[in-house]
């Protein structure tokens, strides 16, 4: 039986999934389901303590954000989700670096609402995305408060029309320290409490 040893021993090394086979990805795929089937947190929604909180993405299959990596001179760097339960907030925050003193920030900000004991409803709503310097980043945690507290920054900064952007996101597994979740599009992600 594969626990979550075996499960973190199998996404190691493989960047997030920019590295993962085929044959990794069946590996890892296989492993998450096991774990999922013993889901400790069968209710995560209720659980708001477990699920608050900055995390860390692991692994994913999500092409949209494994194509960050692809833009040329710039490398994809922590990628983190943080979640706001009181205020029912998502905000995806991806950090890029490759020539120095040009490091950039790509963030999207998300309202949730549950649908069930572990999925959501995710409209997205805006839309940040500059150089690091510029939007005086300095952790996910600083940028979501300078966000929450209205700041327009100096970069691309733009709403989106939530009745186009919407999406959905069920948690199969919560516990301590690991979240496993998987998208309307298909994707699976493993994120980590930092």
């Amino acid at each position: 039986m594969i626990g979550k040893a075996e499960l973190l021993e199998a996404i190691a090394g493989k960047n997030r999934g920019l590295l993962a086979s085929k044959t990794d990805k069946t590996a890892i795929l296989a492993a998450v389901t096991q774990l999922e089937g013993r889901n400790p947190t069968p209710r995560p929604l209720e659980a708001q303590d477990l699920l608050d909180g900055n995390w860390r993405l692991l692994y994913t299959t999500s092409q949209e954000l494994l194509n960050l990596d692809g833009f040329p001179l710039v490398q994809l760097g922590q990628i983190y989700q943080c979640v706001r339960t009181s205020d029912t907030k998502i905000y995806n925050i991806a950090e890029l670096s490759g020539i120095p003193y040009l490091e950039g920030v790509v963030s999207v900000c998300a309202s949730f609402e549950p649908v069930s004991q572990c999925r959501v409803n995710v409209s997205f709503e805006r839309s940040i995305i500059g150089l690091q310097s510029f939007l005086s980043y300095s952790s996910a945690n600083d940028f979501i408060e300078q966000i929450e507290a209205g700041k327009r920054f100096p970069a691309i900064d733009f709403p989106i029309n939530r009745d186009n952007q919407q999406g959905w996101l069920e948690i199969t597994y919560l516990d301590d320290d690991l979240r496993i979740g998987r998208g309307n599009q298909g994707s699976l992600f493993v994120l980590t409490k930092k």
